[in-house]
């Protein structure tokens, strides 16, 4: 099961809000392009949100079901991914502070997915989650407004190495 995880410049409940908000779903999640509709009680266990992934015109649309939802503690995903199969996907916050450690892991559970040796299916899950975790705190850290959120450093990276270009 492959296992991702990254501290937020932010809290628990910033994380839930971008969480809560299916509409954002392709923001943050790899592969997601666009979103076609999103149920009413998302994100209540059972509701549904339906998307699409891929690139235009090579769309296919999909669905991802929330199985639990916890807030501020715990997400279950359900993740469709024709053709591939299915995920289960696990978002786990943890308060750190004034701050918090979110979790994903995520493995296959039906369709062809399942038939990979798990190191390739790990491999794979974690390059596009560490992606993910990184397009989430940009979200979460963004409304909450504090200094030194993922967007912060990352600008002053890139002004330290211009400068050092001159």
């Amino acid at each position: 099961m492959a296992r991702n995880q990254r501290r937020f410049h932010c809290s628990p409940e910033a994380v839930f809000e971008v969480l809560s908000d299916g509409w954002l779903y392709p923001s943050w999640v790899v592969g997601a392009s666009r979103m076609r509709d999103v149920d009413d009680d998302w994100p209540a266990a059972g509701s549904k949100i339906q998307h699409s992934v891929g690139v235009w015109p090579a769309l296919l649309n999909d669905t991802t079901s929330c199985e639990m939802w916890d807030p501020p503690h715990r997400m279950v995903l359900l993740a469709r991914g024709r053709p591939i199969g299915k995920a289960r996907v696990t978002i786990t916050v943890t308060p750190v502070g004034s701050e918090c450690v979110v979790s994903i892991t995520e493995h296959a559970v039906s369709g062809p997915a399942t038939l990979l040796p798990s190191v390739i299916e790990d491999a794979a899950f974690i390059w596009r989650n560490g992606e993910t975790l990184h397009r989430l705190a940009y979200l979460a850290e963004g409304r909450s407004g504090r200094p030194g959120s993922t967007a912060d450093k990352e600008q002053a990276q890139e002004q330290s190495e211009e400068e050092a270009d001159k």
